[in-house]
């Protein structure tokens, strides 16, 4: 009796012991840099296995559910330590195609969708689905779980065609295991019916969502809140299709349910009340929509945080729902707030979103920054709106998914081994911010819920300085100056003589909407910026005429065409032209074109005197955040190539004619033209004529070596471009030739 009892406390105190340890361990994973923690957390395992009694696959067992555990309180990083540990484990004991080995692949697979890691997950869920179709049969509810989650990983990364089919199978399967009317049948067409949602497919998404409607109600009662879920989904499909008078009553009982069966301030009570004002404000109600507006945003800012992106998102709304009341003192601070907010999101995310979720992140915050350019049209003589509106030119110009997740892969290629994994958890930490932004609360009450969104804000600043001394890439990102900021910094930079002069394209859509409003339409402004802070607005119409002018340009020059004086002074006209009050005696220009302007040389165009470069210095930048210093470089890479004056076999050339060389009083002169031609590379080959060397290209190539005497130099006929393609990726490419648009 007393063995027996001995035993029984050796067992207890080793499962305590073991639970210590991985605490202990748990502590330094995730949020301290790897050393002591990980090496003390290997040992749990071991005294697990040792515990009198326990076999490897209750060990594996008894991890999985201390990282479910973890992964309750948001502690992913920890748990995805042990959910790893116990695959290795069930792996080793029972084979590589046990079921229990697919129930480990999917719980960390499911860890790392949690964490957004998406390229992670799928070929976890992919392994665990084979394994559960082999040894479980095709029809299974484990398999029916696997589909739908692998089904969510497309999803999430905008992989529709290869979710269909997933979504279409589980759906299947549910009927066929448990009826077509049961609640898990609903779930299925209401995931499916997303789907289709997603992809503006709405007359196949709507009966779908009809139908999880119809179950639910009849299982779960008219007043559930799952109900409302349903409710929530088919109101908000009528809307984006602008059947109003279908998506109000749903709306509206949706709203009604949460208010009953919720707390009053819960996050999807404001959900609702967010989405019906919206109703409203679609169809112009904008006296019903502004109350809801202000209530739901009550309700986000105390459940949510006051930085949370629903909460931007329902301040843009909030601001123009006083705009199309005449209140711009009132919506100023909002839309201030909100473009503050999104900035914030943006550079935290660039280093934790999946490219296609940043896809579509940039895309919702290109349509608040076109916003407010369509504010600014409509209060061109307001300060306030005009600083705002060149902020986010200058923060948000020329920011594409290339560019932003380029962002993560050179912060990566830069970084030491040992900083590389610190960097890996600091994506992790980043995506780990965004899902828990994106999911919401939940069951969590709200204190709890903005304590863990701090906790990781915070844990991924602090990560984030660390690398920043030492990454000039990532130095870059941290050092862009806030929405606050931007314009003063611009300002300080630009030279005292100088001028920015930012063209912005934009679709013009309607701030006030409802009946009447007038169409969307592609436009072109400008904001001049000098150094005394002064900015002045431009608005230069719609982009059709512009964007004509400019291509008949482009293809004057490309086709060495006599009469391509004229096209260079219609662009003049439309583009340069209106901003010469604005410029005054200021002959120095930063120039930031955008759209089509991007694509001629604006030293080319002609006021019918003289060309534009006759009479301006014209420096072209991508955007006027340029301007900026640049955070200082380490020592430079070892590896630099240069190519420069490649041989273009220059007898083929034809001579140009005649009047090209010549201004409109016909007096000879060099032709500045000549210095900025560009070409299609299918037009030269037709012609059989190349561009003549660029002077200057080898000398600057060897002034480069002169500075930098590792550079590698490709000159002359060596300066081909298989050549080019042979090169390893260096450190720095440097390119010395003429440049040619290929489309």
């Amino acid at each position: 009796m007393g063995v027996a009892r001995r035993s029984k406390m050796q067992e207890q105190r080793g499962w305590m012991l073991v639970v210590m340890l991985c605490c202990v361990a748990g502590a330094a994973v995730g949020e301290e840099p790897p050393g002591p923690g990980r090496q003390l957390h290997e040992p749990a395992p071991a005294i697990l296995k040792r515990a009198p009694g326990k076999n490897p696959v209750d060990v594996a067992s008894s991890l999985i559910n201390l990282a479910n555990l973890y992964e309750s309180k948001g502690l992913y990083a920890r748990a995805e330590l042990l959910h790893a540990r116990a695959l290795a484990i069930r792996e080793a004991a029972l084979g590589k195609s046990h079921p229990l080995v697919a129930q480990a692949l999917f719980s960390l697979a499911a860890n790392y969708d949690a964490q957004g890691l998406y390229g992670r997950a799928v070929p976890l869920n992919e392994r665990a689905l084979a394994i559960w179709e082999t040894t479980l049969g095709k029809n299974h509810p484990d398999v029916t779980n696997a589909l739908s989650s692998l089904g969510q990983l497309y999803l999430a990364q905008g992989l529709y065609a290869r979710a269909e089919p997933l979504f279409g199978r589980a759906l299947a399967m549910d009927e066929a295991a448990s009826g077509k009317d049961h609640p898990y049948v609903a779930i299925s067409l209401s995931i499916l019916g997303n789907l289709y949602a997603a992809q503006g497919l709405y007359a196949r998404a709507e009966p779908l969502y009809a139908r999880a409607l119809k179950i639910r109600e009849a299982s779960l009662g008219e007043r559930h809140p799952i109900v409302a879920e349903s409710l929530h989904d088919l109101a908000n499909l009528y809307v984006a299709q602008g059947l109003y008078a279908r998506a109000e009553p749903l709306h509206a009982r949706a709203l009604a349910i949460r208010e009953a069966s919720l707390d009053q301030r819960h996050h999807r009570v404001a959900e609702s009340l967010h989405d019906l004002a919206g109703l409203y404000a679609a169809q112009g109600l904008y006296g019903l929509a502004r109350p809801l507006y202000e209530r739901a945003l009550a309700i986000q800012e105390a459940t949510l945080g006051k930085s949370h992106p629903d909460v931007a998102a329902t301040l843009n709304h909030l601001a123009v729902a006083h705009v199309a009341q005449h209140r711009l003192d009132e919506a100023l601070p909002l839309f201030t707030r909100a473009f503050a907010m999104s900035e914030q999101h943006l550079r935290q995310e660039a280093l934790g979103l999946s490219e296609a979720r940043l896809a579509s992140f940039l895309q919702l915050l290109r349509t608040d920054e076109e916003r407010l350019y369509a504010l600014l049209r409509a209060h061109p003589d307001d300060g306030r709106v005009r600083r705002l509106a060149l902020a986010a030119a200058l923060l948000r110009k020329g920011r594409s998914v290339e560019e932003t997740a380029d962002i993560s892969r050179t912060v990566y290629r830069s970084l030491g081994a040992q900083d590389r994994d610190t960097f890996e958890r600091l994506r992790g930490l980043r995506t780990r911010l965004a899902q828990l932004s994106l999911q919401g609360p939940g069951s969590l009450p709200p204190a709890t819920y903005q304590g863990r969104l701090e906790d990781l804000s915070e844990q991924g600043a602090a990560l984030e300085g660390d690398l920043a001394r030492r990454s000039a890439r990532l130095r870059s990102l941290v050092a862009l100056p806030s929405a606050a900021e931007i314009v003063d910094r611009v300002a300080q930079a630009l030279p005292a003589d100088a001028a920015l002069v930012e063209f912005i394209t934009y679709v013009d859509r309607p701030l006030v909407q409802g009946p009447g409003a007038p169409p969307s339409q592609l436009r072109y402004l400008v904001l001049v910026f000098l150094p005394d802070a002064t900015l002045h607005f431009k608005d230069l119409g719609a982009a059709g005429p512009i964007d004509l002018a400019a291509s008949r340009l482009r293809d004057a020059l490309a086709n060495r065409d006599a009469t391509f004086l004229a096209s260079a002074q219609d662009l003049y006209q439309r583009t340069f032209q209106p901003l010469l009050p604005l410029l005054g005696k200021t002959r120095r220009l930063f120039l930031s074109p955008d759209g089509q302007l991007a694509l001629v040389p604006f030293a080319a165009l002609h006021d019918g005197h003289q060309y534009l470069v006759d009479g301006f210095d014209l420096t072209y930048v991508p955007a006027g955040r340029s301007l900026l210093p640049r955070p200082q470089e380490g020592a430079p890479p070892d590896s630099v190539v240069v190519l420069a004056d490649p041989d273009f076999n220059t007898a083929s050339i034809p001579a140009l004619p005649a009047s090209m060389g010549e201004d409109p009083g016909g007096a000879k002169r060099s032709l500045p033209s000549e210095r900025f031609f560009q070409t299609l590379r299918a037009r030269l080959e037709a012609r059989a004529w190349a561009p003549t060397p660029l002077p200057g290209t080898r000398q600057e190539a060897k002034a480069i070596q002169r500075l930098l005497p590792q550079a590698q130099l490709i000159l002359g006929a060596e300066a081909t471009r298989q050549r080019l393609l042979e090169v390893p990726a260096p450190g720095i490419l440097h390119l010395a030739t003429h440049g040619f648009f290929l489309e």
